[in-house]
């Protein structure tokens, strides 16, 4: 039998290194054709799944309603910032949660706080509003992809930290990067994809569990390597077609006239027998909307396998339900699952982070999405991202995708902030996903959820 060797991702960092107290307001421009406005409701805490609940307790030292509790509020946050910016534009400043679970508003005039206090909301006066630090960060990043390529990627990325009104730039630890005389967080960020991680597969698989894909078949002579990636949120298209929602990076024909990659179950006892589940139909990395996101079209295999249901689980453990969409608010708790470290927890640390990634061939992508301190390895990417029991956003990378475990890359990062994942929001996914469909697949696509299935 010819033995596979995992390569890499097509880009050469896929997340961003930041530090754990960036605060940064909610990116409330992005919506969908298929967004609810009315926070969904959530499963009672004695339904999670036993191995979800384990990484409440052991990462956010909250008990299961705590985590549900904490997560509506962070929803109820982000209708009220979205109502609140659009009547007062020049006044809103951003909007957090606390650390002690507290929704706080950021305001530029004292006008502004009385209303946001008198409505319940904790205030913090700013000097600049939202607007004009997002436009700041767009001068930045033109300004970052103009640079001479040696410069350009020594800087991870760009977040604002709207608590400070400043932006805050994740520089390498490198002689490029000191002579930038900005910032520095040291620790450089990159996806590495590990092979034969997370344990047996089930005939039913759902997002968490892993999938591999190679640009041939995989019973091609030539083929040298496999990616190893998981599967993120089911979905449901306008036409009744099964999808999964998965990370753009994972396609290894990504960027190819053909993008289209068949998508297995892994055998790993013999890769070339692994059945197919789907093909990859669209992914984008980078490019208008500056999303790392694929779509996998599963095949009548796979959904008659059950593989199209609202289900989530990590590394093959077991399952949590899907009940609706949210939105990235910092200070939300988010748990993640993958193929190689399960479930994991933590907060939103920043809702709006830019950075540059670079593909094999030198080419700079922006990549926009949200930040969390979720611990997450090498292979995790395009897991399911969970707020609550609702669908946030799909894994696109970490600062601790070398690390052997979520123990050892806990204490490693902690002198750099502590682990850092970075996410793609779902609803910007779905509706970057159903604009590009030209009324065929993709047109009307939803996350599969309870109401739904």
């Amino acid at each position: 039998m010819r033995k596979f060797m995992a390569r890499r991702a097509a880009v050469r960092a896929a997340t961003v290194a930041f530090a754990s107290t960036v605060l940064v307001g909610p990116l409330l421009a992005t919506t969908s054709a298929t967004a609810d406005p009315v926070t969904p409701e959530q499963l009672a805490a004695e339904k999670l799944p036993a191995e979800l609940v384990q990484a409440i307790q052991r990462d956010l030292k909250m008990t299961p309603a705590e985590y549900l509790d904490r997560a509506a509020q962070a929803q109820q946050l982000r209708d009220y910032a979205k109502e609140f910016r659009s009547e007062r534009p020049e006044e809103f400043a951003g909007a957090w949660m606390g650390t002690d679970g507290k929704p706080v508003l950021a305001v530029t005039s004292l006008d502004a706080a009385r209303i946001a206090a008198a409505d319940g909301y904790q205030t913090r006066l700013a000097p600049i509003s939202a607007d004009n630090l997002e436009s700041s960060l767009s001068q930045l990043n033109r300004a970052i992809a103009d640079m001479p390529f040696d410069i350009s990627t020594a800087i991870n990325s760009v977040a604002i930290d709207f608590l400070n009104s400043q932006l805050v730039l994740s520089v390498a630890n490198t002689p490029a990067g000191h002579l930038l005389n900005l910032p520095t967080l040291i620790a450089n960020i990159k996806v590495i994809l590990s092979p034969n991680s997370g344990g047996p597969v089930e005939r039913r698989p759902m997002g968490g569990d892993t999938y591999i894909s190679a640009p041939t078949s995989l019973d091609d002579k030539a083929l040298q390597s496999v990616d190893v990636c998981s599967f993120g949120f089911n979905a449901v298209d306008g036409s009744g077609n099964a999808l999964n929602i998965s990370a753009g990076h994972c396609n290894p024909n990504i960027g190819k006239s053909n993008e289209q990659a068949d998508v297995y179950l892994p055998n790993v006892r013999n890769l070339t027998a692994s059945p197919r589940v789907g093909t990859f139909v669209t992914s984008q990395l980078g490019g208008g909307n500056a999303l790392d996101y694929s779509v996998i079209k599963l095949n009548e295999d796979a959904v008659r396998n059950g593989m199209d249901q609202p289900s989530v689980r990590g590394a093959n453990g077991t399952t949590l339900t899907i009940t609706g969409v949210a939105d990235p608010i910092t200070g939300a708790p988010v748990c993640k699952s993958g193929q190689s470290s399960t479930f994991t927890c933590g907060f939103v640390v920043a809702d709006r982070v830019e950075t540059q990634l670079y593909t094999s061939e030198g080419q700079s992508k922006t990549i926009r999405g949200f930040a969390s301190s979720a611990c997450t390895l090498g292979g995790d990417s395009g897991g399911a991202i969970v707020s609550g029991t609702l669908a946030l956003g799909i894994t696109s990378g970490s600062n601790a995708a070398d690390a052997p475990n979520c123990n050892e890359a806990n204490s490693v990062m902690a002198q750099y902030g502590g682990t850092a994942s970075l996410g793609i929001p779902v609803r910007a996914i779905l509706a970057d996903i159903d604009a590009n469909s030209g009324g065929g697949l993709g047109s009307g696509i939803q996350v599969r959820t309870r109401s739904n299935a």
